[in-house]
């Protein structure tokens, strides 16, 4: 989608469940939202996953330079704003580290967490940044292709597929927008802003990465209190793409630690699917009598079943609403029809559902389920 932020054309892509918790991807320089293509597929199963474009990069406007990192998080800050996004896991590589650090500072609260993959607190030297802005500006961007590639990603993978989606990204990237970004990049020290965060932080880094190297993320992961940090193998300045695997693992593990307490793990997720006004009604509903059987709901079906990664919140939807109608429990398919808006199930999805319930429990079944969701969608998509 396209959207219009700060007087800029923003292009991004969102996937996932429209409830779910959002997860910002920011990409590096020189690339565009593909190169978190492997991480969002999996991710979006649990997360709204939400990848722009930067200012200058993919299908976003160019705007001229300068840029800067304050530009880059107001360019964020507008984007979540237009989207309805309060606060969200914000994660970047390389200068989306930068940005990501930049948005955490400026814009407190906002951040829910930090992912910062192949990135530092600043990346020194700065001549070597504006000496390559002039050279981009004077000769194309064709002028450091090679080279830049060739920090990008090892030896071994240099012939691979995906480098050469890399190398496409990086020669459709409008020379404006490269060289202000690169010029952003050379006046950007975060050393002591981010030093000053009090937020959950991930730090990822190749273990072969030559621009932001092990020593770099280090230092970022020290600064960071109590952040975790972990060395993809066999990668470079791109692990997104060259080790996707590990990249996903490593963010799955932080964003979706083993859950400990079943019961706030389920109240977390039964907000982000009923919403949360539904869910403090019921609350204010509670009496002794039903007190522990809430607990338990909350607690079982919640935190034990919808928490699980086997099945994307979309699937857990369409099933749950089947089986409700198929059963003639029609509360609560009304409930779960109306929680679809936060789930991703269309009402195409469940119209297909529908009229799976008619041939295996009965046409009686899926009529009443029909009826019922006609009035829902009439509430929740006028």
């Amino acid at each position: 989608m396209f959207i219009d932020v700060n007087g800029l054309t923003m292009h991004v892509l969102q996937d996932g469940p429209p409830g779910a918790a959002p997860l910002v991807l920011l990409h590096s320089l020189g690339t565009n939202a593909h190169v978190w293509d492997h991480q969002a597929a999996e991710l979006a199963r649990s997360f709204r996953v939400i990848r722009p474009d930067l200012r200058g990069h993919g299908l976003t406007g160019c705007t001229n330079g300068p840029y800067s990192m304050e530009l880059f998080a107001a360019d964020l800050a507008g984007l979540l704003d237009a989207l309805g996004v309060e606060h969200a896991h914000i994660g970047g590589i390389s200068i989306g580290g930068l940005i990501a650090q930049g948005f955490a500072a400026a814009y407190p609260g906002r951040a829910a967490s930090l992912i910062l993959a192949d990135t530092a607190l600043a990346i020194p030297p700065a001549q070597s940044w504006t000496d390559r802005a002039a050279l981009v500006r004077a000769e194309g961007i064709g002028a450091i292709a090679d080279a830049v590639i060739a920090r990008w990603v090892t030896p071994a993978f240099l012939k691979a597929p995906a480098t050469a989606g890399l190398r496409a990204m990086l020669l459709r990237t409008p020379a404006e927008g490269y060289a202000a970004a690169a010029e952003a990049i050379a006046a950007a020290d975060f050393t002591t802003s981010t030093a000053a965060l009090n937020i959950p932080a991930l730090v990822i880094v190749g273990d072969q990465d030559l621009a932001t190297p092990v020593a770099s993320a280090e230092a970022l992961h020290r600064a960071l209190a109590g952040s975790g940090l972990v060395v993809v193998k066999e990668a470079a300045h791109i692990p997104t793409v060259e080790q996707p695997a590990a990249v996903t693992a490593a963010i799955l593990n932080f964003l979706r630690p083993d859950i400990t307490d079943f019961y706030d793990a389920g109240m977390e997720i039964r907000k982000q699917v009923l919403g949360e006004a539904h869910v403090a009604q019921a609350a204010a509903r509670i009496t002794d009598l039903d007190r522990d059987f809430q607990a338990f709901i909350t607690r079982t079906a919640w935190g034990g079943v919808w928490a699980r990664p086997g099945l994307d919140r979309r699937t857990r939807s369409l099933l749950t609403i089947a089986m409700m109608a198929s059963l003639g429990h029609e509360e609560e398919l009304k409930l779960h029809l109306r929680a679809s808006k936060n789930t991703g199930a269309t009402p195409a999805d469940i119209s297909e559902v529908l009229l799976q319930v008619a041939v295996y429990a009965g046409v009686p079944a899926a009529n009443t389920a029909f009826r019922a969701a006609k009035q829902i969608f009439t509430e929740i998509h006028p």
